[in-house]
């Protein structure tokens, strides 16, 4: 199945096991960087590793078994698939004793990495959906529009109209008049056609919903069409790509792609830059982990903004699901606490259990000098 929504992170965290364990496995299998031989080699590390990960494993015998065939059932399945496998990056997740498969082509390659816990490890998924803003790109000129449909590094040809408008003439008849004339003809048909491909593109907003609008037209144009766009429009118009008639799909893809960096970016420093201003007038805004997960445990946290790549071990309750950076003991209810791999990890699925946001910045920023990690508080500390 291939990854395309958030909605498909949020119902498998909402999986997680007091007993049984599940088995996240993410594999790098990009064709541009490495040959099918060394994705082949990648596997099969993975493989020891999480057989080796499961020798050392504190449990029972039963939850070994079932892990030792979650481990068969991802060898049999890569080998299945691997040798035409075409997407950049592959996520299983797998619980033979909760009755859990689920696999993903991913459109970004991620780490290599094997994780046995309580729960699926996602925060590679969020990361790489974080990545990306559902787009439509218009290729706008005199003689008819395209609208494409750019999502998870892919492009759609969603529409197309073709116009009528005149060409330019030249200046003629008695003083130019009737020339004029013809210019103003032709201007009230370029309008037309300037109305009818607004009023298009937010038809098309309504039935295939999209983040962002880049728009492809002549300089001598956008005075015209833009304030033609509906309001809705305008707050989503982020950018102009360079296009003409004879552009290809993937040349549109290309600098879509390029824009789309550009202004993450842009957008990641902008974040950073309003947590540490929050944090600085003390405003509703946090920093570091121990603070970060107190914060969760009392469920005030409205958006979770996380360093890509950070990660560090911690520890939760077992009884009340609190978090912890490094208490033995549950200070609530007195049980003893359990380590987990990356507490970073835990700290994203309690935001997004509790209806919060999770946001990503790319180091370095300017959290590196908070602890990489803050939230924004739904009220005032």
């Amino acid at each position: 199945m291939k990854l395309s929504s958030r909605k498909q992170i949020q119902t498998l965290a909402q999986l997680k096991g007091d007993k049984n364990l599940t088995i996240s496995f993410y594999l790098d299998t990009d064709k541009s960087r490495q040959t099918q031989k060394e994705i082949n080699v990648s596997f099969k590390n993975l493989l020891a590793e999480g057989r080796a990960r499961l020798e050392s494993l504190d449990s029972g015998k039963s939850r070994k078994d079932a892990l030792d065939e979650d481990l068969k059932k991802i060898s049999r399945f890569g080998n299945r698939i691997l040798p035409s496998y075409t997407a950049a990056g592959l996520a299983v997740f797998s619980s033979s004793a909760s009755g859990l498969w689920q696999d993903f082509s991913l459109p970004r390659a991620p780490r290599n990495h094997i994780i046995i816990d309580r729960a699926p490890y996602l925060r590679p998924l969020s990361v790489i959906l974080d990545e990306y803003h559902h787009i439509c790109a218009l290729s706008l000129n005199r003689h008819g529009a395209r609208w494409y449909d750019i999502d998870l590094g892919e492009i759609a040809l969603l529409e197309s109209l073709t116009s009528d408008v005149p060409s330019r003439v030249r200046e003629g008849g008695w003083q130019g008049y009737e020339s004029k004339r013809i210019e103003r003809h032709i201007d009230a048909h370029l309008h037309d056609h300037f109305k009818k491909t607004a009023q298009r593109t937010f038809d098309l907003f309504k039935t295939h919903p999209f983040d962002w609008l880049f728009l492809g037209l002549k300089e001598e144009y956008r005075s015209s069409f833009e304030p033609l766009l509906h309001p809705y429009l305008k707050e989503r118009l982020k950018g102009w790509i360079r296009t003409n008639s004879n552009d290809s799909g993937d040349k549109i893809l290309k600098q879509a792609v390029e824009m789309e960096k550009k202004l993450r970016l842009e957008e990641e420093a902008g974040l950073a830059q309003t947590l540490v201003a929050g944090l600085e007038s003390g405003g509703r805004a946090i920093s570091g982990m121990r603070e970060v997960l107190r914060t969760l445990n009392a469920a005030e946290v409205r958006t979770l903004v996380v360093t890509r790549n950070f990660s560090l071990e911690g520890r939760f309750c077992p009884k009340c699901q609190f978090l912890y950076l490094d208490e033995l003991q549950c200070p609530i209810c007195l049980v003893k606490t359990e380590k987990v791999q990356d507490i970073v990890h835990e700290a994203v699925h309690s935001a997004m259990d509790n209806k919060g946001r999770v946001r990503y910045v790319t180091p370095p920023s300017k959290l590196d000098h908070y602890g990489k990690v803050g939230a924004f508080l739904r009220y005032k500390k």
